[in-house]
């Protein structure tokens, strides 16, 4: 990986990351060694996930050393406020078996839905928490995940740390073009989850756009989505459990879509989104006893 982006703070980082989202909570360990393997240096989990000790227990095993890795975890909305986001930290550092983290992020904007405004304060109050975690030398710097550009106006306008990256649900069919925008305008590098497109359907792997587009260019749907992201000045983390799709994943800097293509993938209808909105869904977390 020697493809790398520069975050508003002069921190190079690649432009792919891996992501280790797990819905079975299982130890997925093996898995993140063999991404380490086939060259991945950046990691996205979170206290949701779950797989925070699957990463450090692979981190370890893989005999990598720290600094030459970026951890990015994130805190539940269970976990805000000042005197929650003392415990979830200690408990994510303790998972992951660092002493420091790379990319601190607050994960949803908002516990409860559109009809409560009390929802800046407690973003407030958070993110000033987590600053001060990065005034102790224990987080790098801090980023916010599912934060559209009304949630994010609010922690600029409050903050004294900017957030680094902002990572939204993006992909062909679900490209979110005016947060992708603001979130470029004030320098927040936007990044993408769910980067090769989910949802009941899993419409993005049949999508007669997208199949056309991939035997144009003779490269898998999967490897023509995070092109496009790519193009747009986004940073994907896509998952992948094989060694085949993780290689995969990485080989996407051979070529490049046009801009009449581009510009199709960016304005094709809406296709293989997960359904969730910060504004109107509040996810709940899964029960896992192992998780402490």
């Amino acid at each position: 990986m020697n493809e790398f982006y520069t975050l508003n703070d002069g921190t190079k980082i690649p432009k792919i990351g891996f992501g280790t989202y797990n819905e079975e909570f299982a130890d997925n360990t093996a898995t993140i060694i063999k991404a380490i393997e086939c060259g991945y240096r950046f990691f996205d989990t979170a206290s949701l996930y779950e797989t925070e000790r699957s990463l450090g227990n692979a981190l370890k095993q893989s005999g990598i050393a720290r600094q030459d890795v970026i951890i990015e975890t994130k805190l539940w909305i269970d976990e805000m406020g000042a005197e929650n986001v003392k415990t979830a930290f200690e408990k994510s550092l303790n998972r992951l078996q660092t002493d420091y983290i790379d990319i601190y992020m607050m994960h949803w904007p908002r516990q409860t839905g559109a009809d409560d405004e009390k929802w800046k304060e407690l973003d407030v109050e958070t993110w000033m928490a987590m600053e001060r975690l990065v005034w102790q030398g224990r987080v790098k710097r801090l980023g916010l995940s599912n934060f559209l550009p009304h949630h994010l106006k609010n922690i600029l306008e409050s903050s004294t740390i900017k957030p680094v990256v902002d990572q939204l649900e993006l992909h062909p069919g679900y490209s979110q073009e005016a947060a992708v925008a603001f979130c470029k305008a004030n320098d927040v590098l936007p990044m993408a989850w769910s980067p090769l497109g989910r949802g009941r359907e899993n419409a993005t792997m049949g999508n007669a756009i997208l199949v056309r587009l991939a035997e144009k260019y003779g490269k898998s749907i999967q490897q023509i989505n995070l092109r496009f992201l790519l193009q747009k000045g986004i940073l994907p983390i896509p998952k992948a459990s094989s060694e085949a799709h993780m290689k995969a994943n990485l080989e996407v800097f051979d070529f490049e879509l046009s801009e009449d293509d581009m510009a199709m993938l960016s304005y094709m209808p809406q296709t293989a989104w997960l359904g969730e909105h910060p504004d109107f869904v509040i996810p709940t977390r899964k029960s896992n006893p192992a998780n402490v």
